[in-house]
């Protein structure tokens, strides 16, 4: 059996599967519930990314309105890097626990 680290992320993911576990109340990690943890990191991922892209967009749209400064652009760049980043990670995590629950499927 193994056990959660208590980094930042797992804690988040491990509160948005208590969250929208089985039998609990709507949280604020997801707008539903979940039938499963692997759906609540799902959820948390789509959340977190939607989050990310949100910012990007409002700062896209402050510089085609006019606030095309130097540093505007730099920090449009930066949080597209971190956009790209966040969606890596989140299809490498995905694509890891679907051959962990594939493996253990096979197990049974």
């Amino acid at each position: 059996m193994s056990t959660v680290d208590g980094s930042g992320f797992n804690n988040y993911i491990g509160m948005a599967a208590f969250a929208n576990g089985p039998g609990a109340s709507k949280g604020s990690v997801s707008s539903g519930s979940s039938s499963s943890w692997y759906e609540a990191m799902s959820r948390a991922w789509g959340q977190t990314l939607d989050g990310q892209a949100a910012k990007i967009t409002t700062m896209s749209d402050a510089i085609g309105a006019g606030s095309d400064q130097p540093s505007d652009m730099v920090q449009l760049t930066a949080a597209s890097l971190k956009m790209q980043f966040m969606s890596n990670n989140a299809a490498t995590s995905q694509n890891s626990v679907g051959q962990a629950l594939e493996t253990l499927g096979k197990r049974n």
